[in-house]
């Protein structure tokens, strides 16, 4: 059977609805694209792209919404998130399955996901501790405290490669603090955010507090542009974050845009070669390659060929579809495939080549397997762009301060890591990266509640944070209030 008699067999999908005021709808549009799942290729449903009016709809229900959930009491609005956790817990395996279908990682790897997201549920559920404001008698009779207040509709554009887990980063939190959420999910990856839709509406949460708006750049341009929307997080490409940023600090929204990633692994050579070899091929090939913090940039420092090879081997032995899934789409997967294909041209060498891979699965999946590139320089093509697929490029560096450097060089500057046994040289790398998120024999080095997700340089734009302790600062705004009722004290300085 072709590809084609199947897809033409399979067109009876179901149609992805928005969810506004505690409702699904499928909004009226002339735009619809497939929801494909990657592992086979088939369409597994479609979506209608919205309007800006679409838009409209759900920030007017969420205005009303906030005004009257923004009153209850903090410790009453997290009932909710304990609700939510449970339900999430209990369905655990139902919602990976979700998102292996759409986005096609692999089982283990969406519940990997999903547990995270529930760390950040399990964190906001801490704010009747964590939003308690600094209270100070300045003077004799006076006293000055400060006091949260939520900002009112905030909203988050998220993307394809987890679709639950980066909702999960904002959501619980900026509805904890007292604001309604609006998400925006991939138009590649839309059905996590409905069935997050669902899960919150039956955790209890009053209807218009959490909202899912689906489309493309129409929709991210008028969550930007939109007068009643007060915060915008973004998960995506640099490309796209640098442009949310710009337009929505424009219309004078508080604005955190995280981008795209080139990660540098430096290794010397008194780094313990299993952990090195299993630690960087889990960087490489986890979630195919598709995360923003995947190592993708190989420093070797001096003689550490043993390390390269065995690096090599491991990932020569890896079969798609079986030890890592698809890629998002056959474009992914060609594009990916390009930098295989030029390399030779660019006076590299493709020591392991992906595209040769033997694999498992449907034969119209969008596999690719893992490659390896060996660079002659530092500003070749597969050192220097977000390749974001199972690649690894190794460049060859006489010393530290070469690879350093050339880390440092990067534009991006989302996470890095360093692979060796001496404390001195893990402090040297931590202390000199140019880079938010620094590993120390951890190629992933993705921080856990309380401490926030978050790079440097051209890997994020807007101040402050989307999760953790300063997640709390950036969903809500602080009043200052200062109080004088004795009469007794007239002689102090503020009499």
């Amino acid at each position: 059977m072709t590809t084609a008699t199947r897809e033409r067999d399979a067109v009876q999908v179901p149609m992805v609805p928005n969810f506004i005021g505690g409702y699904a709808s499928v909004p009226e549009s002339d735009r619809s694209v497939w929801i494909r799942n990657p592992g086979t290729g088939l369409p597994i449903a479609q979506l209608c792209l919205s309007a800006p009016a679409d838009l409209d709809v759900a920030v007017r229900g969420a205005v009303e919404a906030q005004r009257a959930w923004a009153l209850i009491a903090v410790k009453d609005r997290i009932q909710v998130l304990f609700r939510l956790k449970a339900l999430m817990e209990g369905r655990l395996e139902p919602l990976a399955q979700v998102i292996h279908e759409e986005n096609g990682k692999t089982v283990a790897e969406a519940k990997g996901s999903i547990l995270r997201g529930i760390e950040c549920i399990e964190f906001a559920t801490s704010l009747p501790q964590l939003m308690v404001g600094p209270a100070l008698e300045v003077s004799r009779g006076v006293e000055c405290k400060m006091v949260r207040y939520p900002l009112g509709v905030v909203a988050g554009i998220t993307p394809f490669n987890f679709p639950m887990m980066v909702p999960l980063w904002m959501a619980p939190l900026a509805i904890a603090c007292g604001n309604a959420f609006i998400l925006k999910p991939s138009e590649q990856t839309p059905l996590g955010g409905v069935e997050l839709a669902k899960l919150f509406a039956e955790a209890g949460l009053p209807a218009g507090i959490f909202s899912v708006v689906h489309g493309d750049r129409v929709i991210v341009e008028a969550i930007c542009d939109h007068p009643d929307i007060q915060a915008v997080g973004f998960v995506g490409s640099t490309k796209v974050a640098r442009a949310v940023h710009a337009r929505a600090t424009a219309a004078h929204k508080r604005v955190r845009a995280l981008g795209g990633a080139k990660n540098h692994l430096i290794v010397v050579p008194d780094a313990d070669p299993e952990l090195t070899v299993q630690n960087i091929v889990a960087s490489v090939t986890g979630c195919a390659g598709q995360r923003c913090m995947a190592g993708s940039v190989l420093l070797a420092v001096g003689d550490i060929e043993p390390i390269l090879d065995r690096i090599k081997a491991t990932l020569a032995a890896l079969v798609p579809g079986q030890d890592f899934g698809p890629v998002i789409s056959s474009a992914a997967r060609d594009r990916i495939a390009g930098y295989n294909e030029r390399a030779t041209a660019n006076g590299a060498k493709v020591t392991v080549d992906g595209r040769k891979a033997k694999r498992v699965g449907d034969p119209a999946g969008y596999y690719i397997g893992a490659s390896v590139i060996e660079a002659p320089h530092a500003d070749h093509e597969a050192v220097c762009d977000e390749i974001f697929g199972p690649t690894l490029t190794i460049v060859r560096c006489e010393t530290l301060s070469e690879a350093l450097t050339i880390e440092n060089a990067s534009p991006y500057g989302n996470a890095a890591a360093v692979y060796t046994t001496s404390g001195l040289v893990a402090q040297y790398v931590s202390e000199r990266a140019s880079a938010g998120m620094v590993g120390v024999n951890i190629g992933v080095p993705v921080p856990r509640e309380p401490f926030p997700f978050g790079g440097w340089n051209d890997s994020t734009f807007g101040g402050g944070d989307l999760t953790g302790e300063p997640g709390i600062d950036f969903w809500t705004k602080m009043k200052k209030i200062t109080t004088k009722w004795s009469d007794e004290h007239r002689s102090n300085w503020m009499s």
